[in-house]
């Protein structure tokens, strides 16, 4: 039986300090952290590009330095979707609709951290964080005005995630982005999602003789099945791209193969179309899928799969079964890309987690998770920088000793 899944939502946390960017100790941990100050776009009002409550959209910049000062990173943030009004009105007032609710400050860390030892072969890059306040991975161009008020500041929910990609980039031209020698446009989650549908346009932005490169971490969500056999991420997503506006802004060679356009914003679907260099960091047990698209629960009335959900020790047979096929769709469905592409790039364990690039502990460290004795961020850089073939895929659950397994949090935390 054919099993595939979507997804839910993600992302991270913040912490709210009052000086531009600083490095702080804690107590309890001997890293330390880097704090990088929010930037709001102050022209993006002009052109329409506001949050889902009108805020003004917003990123944060860490400035690169010695042989990186030409090179650039962005990551755009994650942080799930909305379909519907209810959903999206209760966004808009929230960090994730709005960058009134934002901290003001981000932790950089992982793939944006500046220490060398944590981040070998791009610490030194100016790093940049795009905040995510538009509910469709930065894809959507609509406007809702009911006369019901949002917030105090307005009576309209903005749809306006591609204006807000426009907007930031437009920003970032000016400050050294458009002279940029190097590049690598990254995102975790939905944002992992958004890089699938903005990389070719990212490197049309940029020198013609800039090494540009995209990656995806924790953004493959599968078009498939959930454990009913309902259709659940497919009917999620074509409300998704109704609602917003989506359907105009994805890529044109799909939706004009594909008799439903929706589905190219589907990863699977657009991904042949994407001809800048790719690279797909993905748990092929992603945590996100299995809870809330391979099981979600509309899926599990009766809480058969709570245990499992909690730890993968205590799954039945039937469930390790569903899980492993769960693994096997994910890796058939990239095995042309694993094959055929000769410049992409694919790290695929087989840990329960979710988002591996932004997390100190899984990006690099001495214990991070590992494929063949390289840590992601072994094979990403490997790739990006041509220094040998980087396409890494696990062995199948419970082979991987490396891995970091995430235990959800309770609802509400």
């Amino acid at each position: 039986m054919n099993i595939f899944f979507f997804v839910a939502l993600v992302l991270l946390c913040v912490v709210t300090v009052a000086a531009p960017w600083r490095v702080v100790s804690e107590d309890n941990e001997e890293q330390h952290r880097l704090l990088v100050n929010m930037t709001l776009v102050k022209n993006a009002r002009a052109g329409g590009a506001l949050c889902l409550d009108g805020s003004l959209p917003a990123y944060h910049l860490h400035r690169g330095f010695g042989a990186g000062l030409n090179n650039w990173l962005l990551q755009f943030e994650g942080g799930g979707w909305c379909n519907d009004l209810p959903s999206c009105l209760e966004r808009a007032e929230s960090r994730r609709g709005s960058t009134r609710y934002m901290t003001k400050f981000e932790v950089f860390s992982g793939i944006l951290s500046s220490n060398a030892s944590q981040n070998p072969d791009f610490y030194n890059w100016n790093r940049v964080k795009l905040r995510y306040c538009d509910g469709a991975s930065f894809t959507g161009d609509a406007i809702f005005d009911n006369g019901v008020i949002v917030s105090p500041q307005t009576t309209r929910l903005h749809f306006k995630g591609q204006k807000i990609w426009e907007a930031i980039i437009h920003d970032l031209l000016p400050k050294g982005l458009g002279k940029a020698r190097k590049a690598l446009l990254s995102g975790c989650s939905a944002g992992g999602l958004a890089t699938f549908h903005h990389c070719d346009n990212f490197a049309k932005y940029l020198p013609t003789n800039a090494s540009v490169k995209c990656l995806s971490d924790a953004g493959f969500f599968l078009d498939g099945r959930d454990v009913s056999l309902n259709h659940t991420m497919r009917y999620f997503v074509k409300s998704l791209v109704t609602l917003q506006g989506v359907e105009k802004n994805l890529n044109r060679n799909c939706t004009s193969t594909l008799f439903f356009p929706d589905l190219c914003f589907f990863p699977q679907y657009v991904l042949r179309y994407i001809s800048t260099p790719y690279f797909i960091l993905n748990s092929a047990y992603d945590v996100f899928q299995f809870h809330h698209t391979l099981v979600p629960p509309s899926a599990d009335m009766h809480g058969h799969w709570n245990k499992c959900k909690l730890d993968p020790a205590a799954c039945t047979p039937l469930q390790i079964a569903i899980l492993q096929a769960f693994r096997l769709d994910m890796l058939a469905t990239l095995r042309p890309f694993a094959i055929y592409s000769g410049r992409g790039g694919m790290f695929i364990n087989s840990c329960f987690a979710h988002c591996q690039s932004e997390s100190q502990d899984t990006w690099f460290e001495d214990d991070s998770p590992r494929i063949n004795d390289k840590t992601i961020a072994e094979a990403v850089g490997d790739w990006y920088f041509s220094r040998t073939r980087s396409k890494e895929i696990d062995c199948p659950y419970p082979c991987d000793t490396t891995c970091h397994n995430l235990i959800p949090y309770p609802r509400g935390q």
